[in-house]
């Protein structure tokens, strides 16, 4: 069975917490959050999660240390550029197809940060939270390989339209990048037949087939939550 969730933020028990079976897949929307200060605490902990008898694929998303990130070397995953960082743990990239128990995934993790401006003051923010033009061309190529039909779509950010919508009843106006009108423009020329990100941070199933993820696990087939 495949499962995802939204943003972990290095939170070790959100994971260790699951009783998943082994072949399970669960997918995480982006700021994984592990991978962080090189630490041996840290690997360590990669290390326990590699060990975990279900695989966990996690895209990037904005909090990422992205250089320590780009250390691990690029191999293929389900068909798929994929960083195995230990064991069953890897690192979906960006633009790219996966075939996972029969269903095909496209992943684009990245997107801009919330506090972007307080990180570039402080020194903390990276370039490499925006996805680059050759990332967002291959992405739009490998599309265009299989006719823009996915089964399944796995970003960190949404499209412009649904970022808009979700924050009509907030004070803060909703922050739209050129990756969220990427998002757009692949929402009309493809076909899947869920969305999934986690950004926003809420649990919501804002359309039929958007759907924004955080804290709950759910059954990326059928919808259930499990936990």
């Amino acid at each position: 069975m495949i499962y995802i969730t939204g943003d972990t933020h290095g939170d070790f028990e959100r994971i260790n917490s699951l009783k998943l079976k082994k072949g399970d897949t669960l997918l995480i929307c982006g700021d994984f959050g592990f991978i962080w200060d090189g630490s041996l605490k840290e690997e360590k902990i990669l290390r326990q999660l590699g060990k975990k008898k279900f695989n966990i694929c996690f895209i990037d998303g904005t909090h990422e240390n992205f250089e320590l990130l780009d250390e691990y070397e690029v191999g293929v995953f389900c068909g798929g550029k994929a960083r195995n960082i230990s064991g069953n743990l890897y690192h979906l990239m960006r633009g790219q197809i996966y075939c996972i128990e029969g269903n095909t995934f496209f992943t684009m993790g990245g997107g801009e940060s919330p506090d972007i401006d307080m990180l570039f003051d402080n020194g903390a923010w990276s370039r490499r939270e925006f996805p680059s033009t050759q990332e967002l061309t291959e992405g739009a190529e490998n599309l265009d390989k299989v006719n823009g039909k996915v089964d399944y779509i796995i970003t960190h950010e949404p499209p412009s339209k649904i970022k808009s919508f979700m924050k009509l009843k907030t004070e803060m106006p909703a922050r739209i990048t050129g990756l969220n009108a990427y998002f757009d423009e692949m929402s009309k020329i493809c076909e899947y037949k869920r969305w999934y990100f986690g950004s926003m941070h809420v649990d919501k199933h804002i359309s039929t087939t958007h759907i924004a993820v955080f804290k709950k696990v759910i059954n990326v087939e059928t919808g259930e939550i499990i936990k």
